[in-house]
């Protein structure tokens, strides 16, 4: 009755999880999802009885198998098996036990169970089993004749058991493997050998080896875990790990793969090379992202923020500057030399046809903050502005051909404003002065150089006319 509640649970489950699978995402199932195997194995067997010498004998073991649908490397399964062999013993000739001193004992089993295993890059496979059986049983003597308690009907000739396996597979192709395997029998009764005698009941080892077979397998080529099927990422190298589509993980989401990636963790966004590491365009060693000052010469000596050193704070970095520690505060020219005051020569407006500041050397990239390299321009042309008041000037505003027209309209707008503000500053009538914004219009270079645009970026200061006029 036990053997046949044993089978009929068997059946209900696998009944179950069959229709459970159909929950189950088809295109995230491993490789073994959905499998049916059969196992053919066999190799010795090591009774534990009451006989105190235990003799190394034989079995052999068939099995039905079913691995359920699993999205994981490893998969549950069901079992059923049928196992057939011999246990052996002997024990000195004083200690008789029912007049015979050796016994060998034919096991015919039959029973299931449940299993798992684990794929490790779908060439090896860890395994271990539990389940139960039934164990019909013949206790003979040395010379192959039936025990008396045996034949006498002192006790049932079956039992059941409780069985664990632990092992290996190891793959030869898609659909076949060998196996070797180590498991152990323990029976409910103490009658293997034909006799009770101890606390314990009668038990056995087995170390088997063997081959299976296997249906409906998906084939992994790169033994990533996931299937061809729902491989979007082919041919990955053996060991890296992978998402569920099969593809190398890429943990800081730059492009470059964990197992290729030599700065991890890089910021989201930020631009990287081949190696994963954040890109560097003039090679200053602040990589784009955090760079204040790009295209900084090759070899030049910069800040934390990639701007290039200015020692002496003179506005003129150190690689231009021709006159190094320059004191605090002086101002300089545009080799960062002091500029003598003495030296400024008050100009006629009419022998002024333009002054043009260069944008890249007299303003923030891309800002409208006016740099101390255009201070001695300006500085020379307060004098005659000052002195000659009856004069209008016009400080028109140019950018490169790069970008919109309003942002362009409105930057160049921005920097005539700095320069009129500076103006102002040093006592010219902000009346006397016209601010323009032209934008990208009337280009002196082509937009198509950077030493064109860099030409282009400019503020122009001219005169327009006497007030009165």
């Amino acid at each position: 009755m036990k053997l046949y509640t044993l089978f009929l649970l068997i059946l209900m489950g696998f009944a179950h999880f069959n229709i459970a699978q159909e929950s189950v995402n088809p295109s995230m199932l491993n490789a073994m999802s959905n499998v049916f195997g059969v196992t053919v194995e066999g190799g010795a067997t090591f009774g534990m009885t009451d006989y105190t010498k235990s003799k190394i004998d034989y079995n052999g073991r068939a099995s039905l198998e079913y691995y359920l649908p699993s999205s994981a490397k490893g998969n549950i399964g069901l079992f059923i098996f049928g196992q057939t062999g011999f246990i052996a013993g002997r024990i000195p000739p004083s200690v008789s036990l029912n007049q015979t001193d050796r016994f060998e004992t034919k096991l015919d089993l039959l029973g299931g169970g449940i299993f798992y295993t684990i794929s490790i890059h779908d060439i090896i496979y860890p395994r271990v089993e539990f389940g139960i059986s039934n164990i019909w049983f013949t206790a003979k003597d040395g010379n192959g004749n039936i025990l008396p308690f045996n034949s006498t009907g002192t006790y049932s000739r079956y039992m059941l058991a409780f069985n664990g396996d632990i092992g290996a597979r190891f793959m030869l192709s898609k659909n076949m493997s060998i196996n070797l395997t180590g498991g152990i029998v323990v029976g409910k009764k103490d009658y293997l050998d034909n006799v009770k005698a101890g606390n314990s009941n009668d038990m056995f080892y087995t170390a088997n080896a063997g081959i299976s077979y296997y249906f409906g397998r998906l084939k992994d080529s790169d033994g990533d875990g996931v299937p061809d099927s729902r491989d979007m990422c082919p041919n990955t190298p053996l060991g890296v790990k992978v998402d569920e589509f099969g593809c190398p993980l890429d943990s800081d989401g730059d492009g470059v793969p964990d197992y290729l990636d030599k700065c991890a963790n890089t910021p989201s966004g930020v631009k990287v090379d081949a190696d994963g590491c954040p890109l560097d365009s003039d090679g200053d060693g602040v990589p784009d992202y955090l760079d204040k000052c790009p295209n900084t010469p090759t070899g030049v000596k910069v800040d934390v923020n990639g701007c290039p050193l200015d020692s002496d704070g003179d506005g003129v970095p150190d690689y231009l500057d021709k006159c190094p520690n320059t004191p605090l505060g002086v101002q300089v020219d545009a080799d960062g030399c002091p500029i003598k005051k003495e030296t400024v020569v008050i100009i006629q407006p009419t022998e002024i046809e333009s002054v043009v500041l260069n944008g890249d050397a007299n303003f923030e990239f891309n800002k409208s903050v006016l740099l101390p390299n255009a201070y001695p321009v300006l500085d020379s042309l307060v004098s005659t502005m000052v002195k000659h008041h009856d004069y209008k000037w016009e400080i028109g505003g140019y950018t490169d051909g790069i970008g919109s027209v309003n942002y362009n309209i409105r930057l160049s707008q921005r920097r005539a404003q700095a320069v009129v503000d500076y103006l102002v500053s040093k006592g010219v009538k902000i009346h006397n002065l016209n601010v323009v914004g032209y934008g990208k219009a009337n280009p002196i270079a082509t937009n198509d150089t950077p030493e064109g645009r860099s030409m282009n970026r400019r503020v122009e200061i001219k005169v327009l006319s006497k007030n009165n006029q």
